[in-house]
């Protein structure tokens, strides 16, 4: 007999199978979503140029369809991208502003946007769920307590201590860790961190489950690029090395998927680029200068606020308490002006409302400031404005930055060999796997890309 995973995956061919013989739809394939966070485009597309050997990599570019770069959503940071690649429409509607949740007091001990309930508009899971498939997942962002998962790892963290594991097995599928690990030989413990070996335990353990339940549609977070490139910056021996390593993992988890699973489509996303940096500017310092806040002399936290940047790497989120005080807005806007106006604060551009929206940034926002490539937004409440960086690489920047192009690689049957698609729009990449696994997702404002 089937186990409940098994039946549900052999219900979903039986579906595809009857839709072709009554009606004749398009074909459907199971797809594999691997995400490698901050991985730059140019850095596959350019692979030999820049002596980079990952082989696995530059090999779907040949087998099968590539972006010459994403252009990314505002901000160009996980969450909010991550949370567009699963339902192909901009941050304004999907609902998942940033990285970090907007915590003007910081009450929230830096909480993210860990909870699937804050997206506003339907997912690839839940278009597939609807199909009868089964969705599988590990560290995906924003996808705790996500009801179209079956078999779900979320990603959740809080201290990064031992507790965290415990903590991450309790809000994943019930049984799904102790199944997955006997069939793997590998622990949640290994799997769980931002490191390549993480990285590398991780891509084991969702070839295992694929083997196992051969779920319609899989997507799994590679997280380990993104803290090296932050912690030494893009392009350094470091991240190179990372990125290897990463290749060589990709490789078995898509040799053993495709095992279990001869017709499936892989498909290789980023979220961002990537930039170096060498200032950060503490915005906040401004603002408490300006009157616009104040700090609480016993916690050191802000106490009273009237105006707030929100931290999003490359760019501030500028909050304001009350968006339709005019004196409070004109208020804001004049000390923005002032700063911009001195090259050596670092800050590029500043967008207001309409702006925003156009964009399809966070309706929440009254203003957002893009920093100059090499500055990003600092955390601290007092001091200079302009100080030493807390990392070497960052991303967060307005889209327009070319530095900040993500990646989109795509192979399998039905799919275009060594076929560039030029520079595409994240939004488009949804839609174009709904397309591949035959599922509604009528709510994406992107189009199919094949």
């Amino acid at each position: 007999m089937a186990s409940g995973n098994e039946g549900g995956a052999m219900r979903y061919r039986e579906l595809i199978l009857a839709g072709v013989m009554l009606a004749s739809p398009a074909a459907a394939n199971p797809v594999l979503m691997i995400s490698i966070d901050g991985l730059r485009a140019r850095d596959v597309i350019d692979a030999p140029a820049r002596g980079l050997k990952i082989p696995h990599l530059t090999a779907m570019m040949k087998t099968g369809s590539y972006a010459e770069g994403v252009r990314d959503m505002l901000p160009s940071v996980t969450y909010p991208n991550h949370t567009t690649l699963i339902t192909g429409v901009a941050p304004a509607l999907h609902g998942i502003a940033d990285n970090l949740a907007f915590d003007p007091q910081q009450k929230n001990m830096e909480g993210w946007y860990w909870y699937s309930s804050d997206i506003k508009v339907p997912t690839l899971w839940d278009a597939v769920k609807a199909k009868g498939g089964l969705v599988a997942n590990y560290g995906w962002p924003v996808s705790v307590g996500a009801s179209a998962i079956g078999d779900n790892i979320p990603e959740y963290w809080r201290t990064y201590q031992p507790d965290d594991v415990k903590l991450l097995r309790a809000l994943s599928s019930p049984g799904l860790v102790a199944r997955i690990e006997k069939l793997s030989g590998v622990t949640l413990k290994a799997t769980n961190g931002d490191t390549a070996a993480a990285d590398e335990a991780r891509s084991k353990f969702v070839a295992a489950l694929i083997a196992a339940d051969h779920p319609a549609f899989t997507t799994v977070h590679l997280a380990s690029l993104d803290e090296t490139q932050h912690e030494k910056g893009p392009g350094t021996p470091e991240a190179r090395a990372n990125l290897e390593s990463l290749d060589t993992s990709v490789g078995e988890l898509v040799a053993a998927a495709r095992k279990a699973e001869p017709d499936l489509v892989v498909a290789l996303v980023s979220d961002h680029g990537f930039a170096p940096v060498h200032n950060d500017v503490n915005l906040m310092t401004a603002f408490i200068a300006a009157g616009l806040a104040t700090l609480d002399p016993k916690t050191g936290k802000i106490g009273a606020w009237q105006a707030e940047p929100w931290y999003a790497g490359g760019s501030s989120i500028i909050m304001l308490a009350h968006p339709d005080d005019a004196a409070l807005h004109s208020k804001v806007a004049a000390l923005l002006k002032k700063l911009a106006a001195d090259p050596k604060n670092g800050i590029a551009g500043v967008m207001d409302k309409a702006e925003i929206a156009r964009a399809g940034g966070t309706k929440l926002a009254s203003f957002w400031v893009d920093y100059a490539l090499g500055f990003e937004a600092g955390k601290k409440l007092t001091g200079p404005l302009i100080g030493p960086p807390a990392n070497l690489g960052t991303h967060g920047y307005f889209p327009a930055h070319a530095e900040m192009r993500s990646s989109f690689l795509i192979s399998g049957p039905g799919i275009a060999a060594g076929k560039s698609l030029g520079e595409i729009d994240m939004r488009d990449i949804a839609p174009t796997l709904a397309k591949i696994m035959n599922v509604s997702l009528p709510s994406a404002t992107g189009k199919p890309l094949i």
